[in-house]
Protein backbone atom coordinates (compact mmCIF):
# COMPACT_ATOMS: atom_id res chain seq x y z
CA UNK A 1 0.00 0.00 0.00
CA UNK A 2 1.82 3.42 -0.97
CA UNK A 3 0.26 6.96 0.87
CA UNK A 4 0.81 9.86 -1.71
CA UNK A 5 0.75 13.05 -0.28
CA UNK A 6 -0.42 16.11 -2.77
CA UNK A 7 -1.98 13.42 -4.49
CA UNK A 8 -5.12 15.53 -6.52
CA UNK A 9 -3.16 16.56 -9.24
CA UNK A 10 0.35 16.56 -10.87
CA UNK A 11 3.34 14.50 -10.03
CA UNK A 12 0.82 13.38 -6.93
CA UNK A 13 -2.34 12.37 -9.19
CA UNK A 14 0.49 10.38 -11.78
CA UNK A 15 1.69 8.87 -9.52
CA UNK A 16 -1.45 7.04 -8.47
CA UNK A 17 -2.42 5.94 -11.72
CA UNK A 18 1.26 4.43 -12.42
CA UNK A 19 0.90 2.50 -8.66
CA UNK A 20 -2.33 1.66 -9.12
CA UNK A 21 -1.59 0.20 -12.87
CA UNK A 22 0.88 -1.52 -10.84
CA UNK A 23 -1.23 -3.18 -8.49
CA UNK A 24 -0.65 -0.96 -5.43
CA UNK A 25 -3.53 -0.04 -3.45
CA UNK A 26 -3.30 3.69 -2.75
CA UNK A 27 -4.14 6.40 -0.09
CA UNK A 28 -4.46 10.13 -1.64
CA UNK A 29 -3.79 12.76 0.73
CA UNK A 30 -3.98 16.76 -0.29
CA UNK A 31 -6.59 19.43 0.67
CA UNK A 32 -8.70 19.29 -2.29
CA UNK A 33 -11.29 16.82 -1.10
CA UNK A 34 -13.47 16.58 -4.51
CA UNK A 35 -10.48 16.16 -6.54
CA UNK A 36 -9.44 13.01 -4.33
CA UNK A 37 -12.95 11.92 -4.33
CA UNK A 38 -12.37 12.22 -8.72
CA UNK A 39 -9.19 10.34 -8.40
CA UNK A 40 -10.43 7.42 -6.20
CA UNK A 41 -13.57 6.84 -8.67
CA UNK A 42 -11.03 7.14 -11.17
CA UNK A 43 -8.51 4.98 -9.42
CA UNK A 44 -11.53 1.58 -9.15
CA UNK A 45 -13.12 2.55 -5.86
CA UNK A 46 -12.91 1.69 -2.04
CA UNK A 47 -11.24 -1.47 -3.21
CA UNK A 48 -8.13 0.52 -4.39
CA UNK A 49 -8.04 3.72 -3.43
CA UNK A 50 -8.72 5.92 -0.06
CA UNK A 51 -8.78 9.81 -0.02
CA UNK A 52 -7.37 10.50 3.01
CA UNK A 53 -8.08 14.86 3.05
CA UNK A 54 -4.79 16.19 4.60
CA UNK A 55 -2.86 19.47 5.11
CA UNK A 56 0.60 18.44 5.25
CA UNK A 57 1.27 21.49 7.77
CA UNK A 58 -0.93 20.50 10.52
CA UNK A 59 0.96 17.41 12.69
CA UNK A 60 -2.29 16.14 13.51
CA UNK A 61 -3.90 15.77 10.10
CA UNK A 62 -0.13 13.59 9.15
CA UNK A 63 -0.48 11.35 12.03
CA UNK A 64 -4.28 10.28 10.88
CA UNK A 65 -3.80 10.28 7.58
CA UNK A 66 -0.90 7.86 8.07
CA UNK A 67 -3.47 6.01 10.90
CA UNK A 68 -6.40 6.08 8.36
CA UNK A 69 -4.52 4.53 5.40
CA UNK A 70 -2.45 1.46 8.01
CA UNK A 71 -5.99 0.28 9.24
CA UNK A 72 -7.81 0.47 6.17
CA UNK A 73 -4.98 -2.44 4.57
CA UNK A 74 -2.97 -3.31 7.46
CA UNK A 75 0.36 -1.77 6.95
CA UNK A 76 1.90 0.76 4.96
CA UNK A 77 4.69 -0.33 1.99
CA UNK A 78 5.60 2.88 0.95
CA UNK A 79 4.75 7.10 1.86
CA UNK A 80 5.32 9.41 -1.39
CA UNK A 81 5.58 13.21 0.60
CA UNK A 82 5.18 14.93 -2.74
CA UNK A 83 3.14 17.55 -1.05
CA UNK A 84 4.47 21.15 -2.89
CA UNK A 85 3.64 24.69 -3.41
CA UNK A 86 6.04 27.22 -5.43
CA UNK A 87 6.27 31.41 -5.70
CA UNK A 88 8.56 33.48 -7.14
CA UNK A 89 10.88 35.67 -4.84
CA UNK A 90 13.05 38.57 -4.73
CA UNK A 91 15.20 39.25 -1.85
CA UNK A 92 15.85 42.70 -3.03
CA UNK A 93 12.72 43.61 -4.36
CA UNK A 94 12.76 43.96 -8.12
CA UNK A 95 9.84 41.33 -8.72
CA UNK A 96 8.22 38.07 -7.17
CA UNK A 97 5.44 37.36 -5.19
CA UNK A 98 4.96 39.56 -1.49
CA UNK A 99 6.86 38.26 1.68
CA UNK A 100 3.58 37.14 3.01
CA UNK A 101 3.01 34.75 0.19
CA UNK A 102 6.05 33.02 1.20
CA UNK A 103 5.06 31.38 4.71
CA UNK A 104 3.38 28.59 2.97
CA UNK A 105 5.94 27.77 0.48
CA UNK A 106 8.11 27.70 3.30
CA UNK A 107 5.72 25.19 5.36
CA UNK A 108 4.59 23.05 2.73
CA UNK A 109 8.04 22.23 1.07
CA UNK A 110 9.91 22.17 4.46
CA UNK A 111 7.47 21.25 7.22
CA UNK A 112 5.47 19.41 5.28
CA UNK A 113 7.70 16.88 4.41
CA UNK A 114 8.91 16.43 7.98
CA UNK A 115 6.08 16.26 9.54
CA UNK A 116 4.90 13.15 6.46
CA UNK A 117 8.14 11.16 7.32
CA UNK A 118 7.66 11.63 11.31
CA UNK A 119 4.30 10.52 10.85
CA UNK A 120 4.89 7.80 8.53
CA UNK A 121 8.18 6.18 9.65
CA UNK A 122 6.91 3.96 12.66
CA UNK A 123 4.60 2.25 10.24
CA UNK A 124 7.48 1.94 7.61
CA UNK A 125 9.80 0.49 10.27
CA UNK A 126 7.13 -1.91 11.00
CA UNK A 127 7.05 -3.06 7.52
CA UNK A 128 10.46 -2.41 6.20
CA UNK A 129 9.10 0.20 3.97
CA UNK A 130 10.06 2.71 1.81
CA UNK A 131 9.58 6.51 1.55
CA UNK A 132 10.37 9.15 -1.06
CA UNK A 133 10.21 12.45 -1.52
CA UNK A 134 9.97 14.85 -3.54
CA UNK A 135 12.74 17.19 -3.97
CA UNK A 136 13.77 19.31 -7.16
CA UNK A 137 16.92 20.13 -9.35
CA UNK A 138 16.56 23.54 -8.02
CA UNK A 139 17.94 22.13 -4.43
CA UNK A 140 21.56 21.10 -6.39
CA UNK A 141 22.31 24.29 -7.39
CA UNK A 142 21.92 28.21 -7.23
CA UNK A 143 18.83 30.23 -8.12
CA UNK A 144 19.07 33.66 -7.36
CA UNK A 145 16.56 34.49 -5.77
CA UNK A 146 15.02 31.68 -5.24
CA UNK A 147 13.26 30.74 -1.70
CA UNK A 148 11.40 28.03 -3.26
CA UNK A 149 15.28 26.67 -4.14
CA UNK A 150 16.73 26.92 -0.49
CA UNK A 151 13.06 24.79 0.59
CA UNK A 152 14.30 22.04 -1.70
CA UNK A 153 17.74 22.32 -0.84
CA UNK A 154 16.23 21.51 2.83
CA UNK A 155 14.52 18.53 1.09
CA UNK A 156 17.63 17.07 -0.09
CA UNK A 157 19.37 17.37 3.69
CA UNK A 158 16.23 16.10 5.04
CA UNK A 159 16.16 12.88 3.11
CA UNK A 160 20.24 12.44 4.04
CA UNK A 161 19.26 12.98 7.46
CA UNK A 162 16.35 10.27 7.43
CA UNK A 163 17.81 7.97 5.31
CA UNK A 164 20.91 8.05 8.10
CA UNK A 165 18.57 7.87 11.17
CA UNK A 166 16.96 4.88 9.33
CA UNK A 167 19.72 2.66 9.26
CA UNK A 168 19.68 -1.07 10.65
CA UNK A 169 15.60 -0.44 10.37
CA UNK A 170 15.18 -1.93 6.95
CA UNK A 171 13.52 1.28 5.44
CA UNK A 172 14.45 2.88 2.38
CA UNK A 173 14.66 6.52 1.58
CA UNK A 174 14.72 8.03 -1.79
CA UNK A 175 14.28 12.17 -3.14
CA UNK A 176 13.71 12.40 -6.37
CA UNK A 177 15.00 15.49 -7.83
CA UNK A 178 12.85 16.39 -11.07
CA UNK A 179 13.61 19.49 -13.35
CA UNK A 180 10.63 21.89 -14.52
CA UNK A 181 7.55 19.70 -14.77
CA UNK A 182 4.36 20.73 -16.63
CA UNK A 183 2.11 20.63 -13.71
CA UNK A 184 -0.16 24.20 -14.96
CA UNK A 185 1.72 26.53 -12.93
CA UNK A 186 5.00 27.15 -14.50
CA UNK A 187 6.23 30.95 -14.81
CA UNK A 188 5.36 32.59 -17.36
CA UNK A 189 9.09 33.25 -17.66
CA UNK A 190 10.20 29.87 -18.58
CA UNK A 191 6.30 29.05 -20.55
CA UNK A 192 8.92 28.54 -23.63
CA UNK A 193 11.50 25.72 -21.66
CA UNK A 194 11.50 21.94 -22.35
CA UNK A 195 9.40 20.37 -19.18
CA UNK A 196 8.84 17.15 -18.06
CA UNK A 197 5.41 15.33 -18.02
CA UNK A 198 4.31 14.54 -14.71
CA UNK A 199 4.02 10.81 -15.59
CA UNK A 200 8.20 11.24 -16.34
CA UNK A 201 8.49 11.71 -12.78
CA UNK A 202 6.14 9.46 -11.65
CA UNK A 203 8.00 6.87 -13.54
CA UNK A 204 11.57 7.56 -11.44
CA UNK A 205 8.88 7.05 -8.27
CA UNK A 206 7.95 3.49 -9.63
CA UNK A 207 11.63 2.79 -10.22
CA UNK A 208 12.67 3.36 -6.93
CA UNK A 209 9.79 1.70 -5.31
CA UNK A 210 10.38 -1.60 -7.46
CA UNK A 211 14.11 -2.32 -6.69
CA UNK A 212 15.14 -4.87 -4.11
CA UNK A 213 14.72 -4.20 -0.98
CA UNK A 214 18.25 -4.94 -0.65
CA UNK A 215 18.54 -1.73 -2.81
CA UNK A 216 18.51 1.75 -1.50
CA UNK A 217 18.25 4.63 -4.42
CA UNK A 218 19.06 7.56 -2.21
CA UNK A 219 18.85 10.27 -5.05
CA UNK A 220 17.03 10.55 -8.50
CA UNK A 221 17.86 13.84 -10.87
CA UNK A 222 15.64 13.67 -13.15
CA UNK A 223 15.63 16.58 -15.83
CA UNK A 224 14.29 17.30 -19.66
CA UNK A 225 16.28 16.84 -22.28
CA UNK A 226 17.58 20.52 -23.35
CA UNK A 227 16.71 21.94 -19.90
CA UNK A 228 19.28 25.02 -19.09
CA UNK A 229 21.87 23.46 -16.40
CA UNK A 230 21.99 26.45 -14.65
CA UNK A 231 17.86 25.84 -14.20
Amino acid sequence: MLLITGASRGIGAATARLAARAGYRVALAARDRAALAGLVEELGGPARALAVPCDVTDWDQCRAAVDRAERAWGRLDAVFGNAGHSVSTSFVGGHGESPERWREMVLTNVLGPALTARAALPALVRGGGHLVLTGSAAGRGVRPGSLYSATKWAVTGLAQALRAECVGTGVRVTVVQPGLVDTGGIPADRAADPKLDPADVARAVLYALDQPSTVDVNEILIRPVGQDPWR
